[in-house]
């Protein structure tokens, strides 16, 4: 059985917060108000509202996947496009979601360092075959933040996306399936790097840093809200017990939780990355802002990790390069003991 100091294939892998576990036992008892009329999920939407500065409205889901595929069909007709880059989750990873809940406006994926989505790309992309009916129409853009290699969008970039975004008479949605690992890393509030820069929908995402299953659509264009809640009504995410998703979601807002555990994860991956550099034949790509980290590994190395029974990515983006993803849970010993697997067979 593999031990949880050798798991690096994803934040996924973690368990969850001890203080979410007590908010989960402690709803668990007595009754309440069922579909999200209760007092906890009326408290997530105040520490929201606190969080970012202004009136948001809330609708918690069960799934990244659930928020970005909601929030894209609030924002996107069927004859629309979602521009977003290559690597996205929403493009990669998300079996067609976007596409089926909007049913069948196209993604149209976009080049650009890091994952982000390059500047001069979208200002093409959002002009391209507009108003033609015989094509898609450009409808909303969608940043990853942090994105998929780990790199966080910083807020100059996200105010130049932004305006390009708005000039176009786009919409613009976040993937913030690690937002609280881009708050953590830039130091920057909530509101700059969302609605201030022109974020209409947020995905944010919970599950990867310490809650169990439990994700939130946060709404600052407040006229979206009717139709995202009868599409989450349909989609199935309206849980009857909405009193569990908002139970881990208030303790993970209460007393800055999500913001220590991002930025434990973020210095895991730092550690890590600082000591892959210190070894011979590893080559590192990209800067790991967040909690991912992108290298090159030579083969007997890779073979020697997955014989220690190490659990991570590899050679699935192109031969010899493997990810490692740390998270809330990942402890000093667990990164210092991969760094010596992996000085030992690199020999």
């Amino acid at each position: 059985m593999t031990t949880p100091a050798h798991l690096f294939s994803s934040d996924n892998t973690a368990g969850a917060s001890p203080e979410i576990v007590e908010a989960v036992s402690r709803a668990a008892t007595g009754q309440a108000k069922p579909y999200g009329a209760d007092d906890l999920s009326a408290d997530v939407r105040r520490r929201l509202c606190e969080i970012f500065e202004r009136d948001v409205d809330v609708l918690l889901v069960s799934t990244g996947s659930a928020a970005n595929a909601l929030s894209l069909a609030a924002l996107t007709p069927p004859w629309g496009s979602v521009l977003c880059h290559r690597d996205s989750h929403i493009n990669n990873d998300e079996c067609g979601a976007p596409e089926f809940y909007t049913a069948g406006a196209k993604l149209v994926p976009l080049g650009g360092e890091d994952a982000k989505i390059d500047p001069d790309a979208l200002r093409a992309a959002v002009r391209h075959k507009a108003g033609d009916v015989h094509s898609v129409e450009p409808s909303v853009v969608s940043l990853t933040q942090a994105t998929e290699t780990g790199a966080v969008y910083t807020l100059d970039e996200i105010e130049t996306l932004g305006s390009v975004t708005e000039e176009a008479g786009l919409r613009l949605h976040m993937d913030g399936a690690r937002f609280a690992g881009a708050v953590a890393a830039l130091g920057r509030t909530p509101a700059e790097l969302t609605w201030r820069a022109g974020v209409d929908l947020l995905s944010f995402g919970a599950t990867k840093n310490g809650t169990m299953t439990a994700d939130a659509i946060v709404v600052f264009d407040r006229s979206l809200t009717p139709e995202l809640s009868f599409r989450a009504k349909r989609a199935g995410q309206l849980a009857a017990k909405m009193r569990f998703h908002a139970a881990q979601l208030d303790a993970y807002l209460t007393d800055g939780l999500w913001l220590r555990n991002a930025a434990h994860a973020n210095a895991m991956a730092a550690r890590l990355q600082d000591g892959l550099k210190a070894l011979p034949g590893i080559g590192l790509l990209g800067v790991a802002d967040a909690n991912v980290v992108f290298c090159r590994l030579p083969q007997q190395v890779t073979e020697g990790l997955l014989a220690d029974g190490y659990v991570f990515y590899h050679d699935r983006w192109e031969p010899g390069v493997a990810r490692f993803v740390t998270s809330f849970a990942t402890t000093e010993a667990d990164v210092d003991g991969l760094l010596e697997a992996v000085g030992r067979h690199t020999g």
